[in-house]
C-alpha cells in the first residue's frame, strides 16, 4: 500500500501519517526501488492503534507510551487516568449546565439583570428591589444593585447568601434610606443629615447581619465609589449596629 492508501483506509490524513513518522509513533516502511513507501497490514495495524487510542483523548505523548509498554500495563494507568479526567470534566459540564439553566429561567421570565448573567438568588433579590416603589430612580439603589453583580462573581457561595439575606431583610427599608443617601450626594461629611441617615441605615439593618464588606478590596470599591458624606453615613451606620449588638 501507498501512504494515500493506508492513510484511507484507517480513515486519516497522508499529512497525519507522515506526522507520525516524524515523532516516530509509526516505524518507517522500507521503501521500493522508486523511492515510494511500502506499507504493510501490521503498519496498517499500528496505524489504527494511534487513531483509536487519541480519539479516546490521549496525547500524542501518551500514545508513544502506550505503544512501547506490549505488556499494556502503560495503557491501564493512562485509561485510568484520562477516566478521571473524563469524569471531571462531566461534572463540570453538569454544573455549567444547571447554571445555564437558571440563567434561561431568568431570560424567560424577563428577570435576566443588565450586568447579567448572575445567581438565581441574586435575580430573586434583584427583582424583589426592582418592584420597590422610587428604587429605579435611585442613583445609591443602581450603585448597591452594582456591588451586588460585582459580589455575585467573588466572594464565595456562603458569604454571598449571608449578603443577599442582608439585603433581603433591610430592602424594606431600603427607600427611605436610599433616599437620605442619594440627598447626601453633594453634602459635606460634617452635614447634620449624615447622622439622620446612618440611624436610617442602622434601624434597618439586623442585628445578626455581619458589619463589613468581604475582603480582597471591595470594601474599598464601595467606599471610593460613594460621596465623603455618603461614605461617613454608611460607616457611621454600621458603627451604630455594631454598638447595638455589643
Amino acid at each position: 500500500m501507498r501512504i494515500g492508501e493506508i492513510a484511507a483506509l484507517v480513515g486519516v490524513t497522508p499529512r497525519a501519517v507522515r506526522h507520525y513518522h516524524h515523532l516516530g509513533l509509526l516505524p518507517e516502511p522500507e521503501r521500493r526501488a522508486n523511492g515510494y513507501r511500502e506499507y504493510g497490514v501490521r503498519d496498517a495495524v499500528v496505524l489504527a492503534r494511534i487513531r483509536r487510542l487519541t480519539e479516546l483523548g490521549l496525547g500524542l505523548d501518551e500514545v508513544r507510551d502506550v505503544l512501547a509498554d506490549q505488556a499494556g500495563r502503560e495503557l491501564v494507568e493512562i485509561l485510568e487516568e484520562l477516566d478521571g479526567d473524563l469524569a471531571r470534566q462531566e461534572g463540570v459540564i453538569r454544573e455549567r449546565r444547571a447554571r445555564l439553566a437558571e440563567l434561561l429561567g431568568q431570560a424567560r421570565a424577563g428577570r435576566l439583570a443588565a450586568d447579567g448573567p448572575v445567581s438565581a438568588e441574586l435575580a430573586e433579590l434583584l427583582a424583589e428591589l426592582g418592584d420597590a416603589p422610587g428604587l429605579a430612580a435611585s442613583p445609591m439603589a443602581v450603585k448597591d444593585r452594582e456591588l451586588l453583580t460585582l459580589l455575585d462573581t467573588v466572594v464565595p457561595a456562603e458569604e454571598r447568601a449571608r449578603l443577599m439575606e442582608l439585603m433581603r431583610k433591610a430592602s424594606g427599608h431600603a427607600p427611605a434610606v436610599y433616599a437620605r443617601l442619594d440627598a447626601l450626594a453633594d453634602a459635606a461629611p460634617g452635614d447634620p443629615r449624615v447622622a439622620e441617615a446612618a440611624a436610617e441605615l442602622a434601624a434597618c439593618l439586623p442585628d445578626e447581619a455581619g458589619l463589613e464588606l468581604p475582603e480582597s478590596g471591595l470594601a474599598d470599591v464601595f467606599f471610593g465609589d460613594l460621596s465623603p458624606a455618603q461614605a461617613a453615613a454608611v460607616r457611621q451606620g454600621l458603627r451604630l449596629v455594631w454598638e447595638r449588638t455589643r
